[in-house]
């Protein structure tokens, strides 16, 4: 029951995850849209007014007119739209998700035993736990400090941007060496995450609030409160869909479990910064193809890299059952035997392992149709190393190198 209710929970808590960021993120694009689109307003009245720009749109039977003021209008209304509560409530969700998962089961999604740092295997649960708190922490901090010292006053943002590309290069490579696959792809996609909602509760709502006060008071608001908060929302848009990307690569064993999954997570990363930079310019009345064909470029370069190539398992040892069925390559009743032995204690449809109540991913192993039907996927996890997760039923080298030499039938 309480595996059960804990799933119940989990289920409950993706789903508030997901409406949450599907608000934010729609609302967050709509508005770059908005301002991408906004063109020189017609009517001196509204160039009286202060108005910036303008953008006429029809959408569900109705036409809209929004503008946008240069500095401030004569009065704010006390019904002011604000944006935070989506962008607070996707994060908040998504940690507690992160509290339910994976800090509540470091030793089977945080752990990689098989890490090439001897430390990074050799950790217990809480030093798992720990470590990955102060990797999101890390992160923000030094996206933060990156952000204040290199465009203190938001005028050199194209070496700012190269930097903030570096660093998501090596806070993908340095969660692939520390962490489970699975694990840094989630927290590589966490830390961004979380710069975009610190961006908003530190930074954009505190200049806007700042902002708001100032006209109130008959003031006059400071433009790097404007300028910073712009700044910071630009990055958010950036953000967007590499974080959506990695938050879904959980599902696909292919990005995670390969030998270069830092590489891959890297050129998605980018992929999908080059695709929303088309969006971005499009909106603003450029279209550059360019963007979204080197975007397709990346993703292609990922599929050759992932792509499966028969992959050496480790190297053998005193197995003499696996070992021999490594060199003339198993039957389907060897490679049973395994599966039972090693991971049928969870691939089942009624899992023996009392922290889940249904197969991990809704893989289940237990016939052989449903092993035939899966093998390219089994074949790579358990060679990688990635399954079963913390090898916690001892899956010997021997046996992986016998599912490795496997072949269908």
């Amino acid at each position: 029951m309480e595996a059960y209710l804990q799933d119940f929970l989990n289920m409950l808590l993706r789903w508030l995850h997901v409406i949450a960021a599907i608000a934010w993120i729609g609302e967050s694009i709509y508005f770059v849209m908005l301002d991408n689109s906004l063109r020189p307003p017609r009517a001196a009245e509204d160039q009286r007014k202060g108005i910036f720009g303008e953008m006429w749109a029809v959408h569900g039977g109705g036409f809209y007119h929004n503008q946008k003021y240069a500095t401030s209008p004569d009065k704010l209304p006390d019904d002011l739209h604000w944006s935070f509560w989506k962008a607070y409530t996707t994060w908040l969700s998504g940690f507690a998700l992160f509290i339910t998962l994976y800090l509540a089961n470091p030793e089977f999604y945080l752990i990689d035993p098989a890490a090439n740092w001897a430390w990074a295997a050799n950790m217990t649960g809480w030093q798992a736990n720990l470590v990955a708190l102060l990797f999101l922490l890390g992160g923000w901090v030094i996206y933060n400090e990156l952000c204040k010292r290199l465009s203190p006053n938001m005028e050199r943002d194209g070496l700012l941007s190269v930097a903030v590309a570096v660093m998501m290069v090596l806070v993908a490579y340095l969660s692939t060496q520390i962490f489970a696959g699975r694990a840094a792809f989630l927290l590589t996609g966490a830390v961004m995450a979380t710069a975009m909602s610190a961006n908003v509760f530190f930074w954009i709502i505190p200049g806007q609030r700042r902002m708001v006060k100032a006209m109130k008071a008959g003031e006059t608001p400071d433009p790097l409160d404007g300028k910073r908060g712009k700044q910071r929302s630009v990055h958010n848009t950036y953000f967007t869909l590499p974080v959506v990307l990695l938050m879904l690569s959980n599902h696909y064993s292919f990005m995670y479990s390969h030998e270069h999954a830092w590489l891959i997570m890297t050129l998605f990363i980018f992929a999908g910064a080059l695709i929303r930079q088309f969006f971005v310019l499009m909106h603003a009345g450029s279209i550059k193809p360019a963007y979204p064909v080197a975007g397709v470029v990346l993703i292609l370069l990922n599929v050759w890299i992932a792509a499966p190539s028969g992959g050496n398992a480790p190297a053998a040892g005193n197995d003499a059952a696996a070992m021999e069925a490594a060199d003339t390559g198993p039957d389907l009743e060897q490679v049973h035997a395994i599966m039972d032995a090693r991971c049928v204690q969870c691939h089942a449809q009624t899992p023996e392992h009392p922290g889940f109540t249904a197969a991990p991913a809704g893989v289940v192993l237990e016939s052989s149709q449903q092993l035939l039907s899966q093998i390219a996927q089994i074949k790579q996890v358990v060679a990688s190393g990635y399954m079963p997760l913390g090898n916690m039923t001892q899956m010997t080298d021997e046996e992986r190198e016998a599912i490795a030499a496997w072949q269908a039938p």
